[in-house]
């Protein structure tokens, strides 16, 4: 099969990423319920609404299967035949939608052979959009604005801005910011969704430790972002990148910086 074109591709995810936040909004405005999933994380209405528009990218691309945080049942038999798919969370950060602070998002990626290569990362109530594409560098965007180029940066003096999760610290994470203590001065900052990422790519932050449980559909679109910034995204056990459709969906820790040479980063 013939590789899919990014210059095509991107801008079809972008249009998506943007119905579906929309679809979001419309329910975030209202007295939205809340149910529980299996393994006891928040699902509401929004995340089926955005899931409905995501299912367009199936449409246009359709020799491009998909794999979301809602169609996860796929086997492993099948899903180890796919080159090339996209990888959807249609609603990341399901417990910050649920507290009303804005801080969650839409998240696209396209995989290929196991590594991502474009990624679309939408913010709705913020009316923000990261977009990147191998080779393509990364940027971001508000409402129908110019997208303007982004790109990591080292700290000024050694002092470290370090963005942690919102509604998932632990003492594993507490432990690797005293490490960093030790040899710098950090300024912390918190931040929901695949934003934290975000963050580090944009050069708003440093470093982005993860040591506590995501999934591969978290991840992947901010993966090629900060990348295209000039940044990494590894895995704290030295295994290097992120790699996508393993026959278990679950993210091994890892820690995104502003370069491979940060403070904090595995050697």
């Amino acid at each position: 099969m013939t590789p899919p074109d990014l210059n095509v591709l991107l801008p079809v995810a972008s249009r998506v990423a943007r119905l579906s936040g929309d679809a979001i909004l419309e329910i975030y405005k209202t007295d939205f319920d809340v149910t529980t999933k299996a393994d006891t994380s928040p699902l509401t209405e929004a995340d089926l609404a955005s899931q409905r528009h995501i299912a367009e990218l199936a449409r246009l691309t359709p020799e491009i299967p998909l794999l979301s945080e809602e169609s996860a049942e796929v086997p492993y038999a099948t899903r180890r035949t796919w080159r090339s798919f996209w990888l959807v969370d249609p609603l990341d950060g399901t417990k910050e939608f649920v507290k009303r602070n804005g801080e969650f998002t839409v998240n696209i990626a396209l995989i290929e052979d196991g590594r991502p290569v474009l990624g679309v990362v939408h913010a709705p109530d913020l009316n923000l959009t990261y977009a990147a594409a191998d080779g393509h560098g990364a940027s971001r965007w508000e409402g129908d604005a110019e997208p303007e180029p982004i790109r990591t940066s080292a700290p000024e003096s050694g002092r470290l801005t370090v963005v942690a999760s919102r509604s998932h610290s632990n003492e594993a994470s507490e432990r690797f910011l005293e490490r960093l203590r030790r040899d710098h001065p950090v300024d912390l900052t918190s931040k929901g969704s695949s934003l934290k990422i975000c963050l580090v790519a944009e050069g708003s932050a440093h470093l982005y430790p993860r040591i506590g449980p995501t999934m591969e559909w978290d991840t992947a679109a901010a993966q090629v972002i900060v990348e295209e910034a000039g940044g990494v995204m590894i895995r704290l056990d030295g295994g290097g990148p992120l790699r996508y459709n393993k026959e278990d969906l679950r993210n091994p820790h890892f820690v995104v910086a502003y370069g491979a040479a940060a403070p904090g980063m595995p050697t």
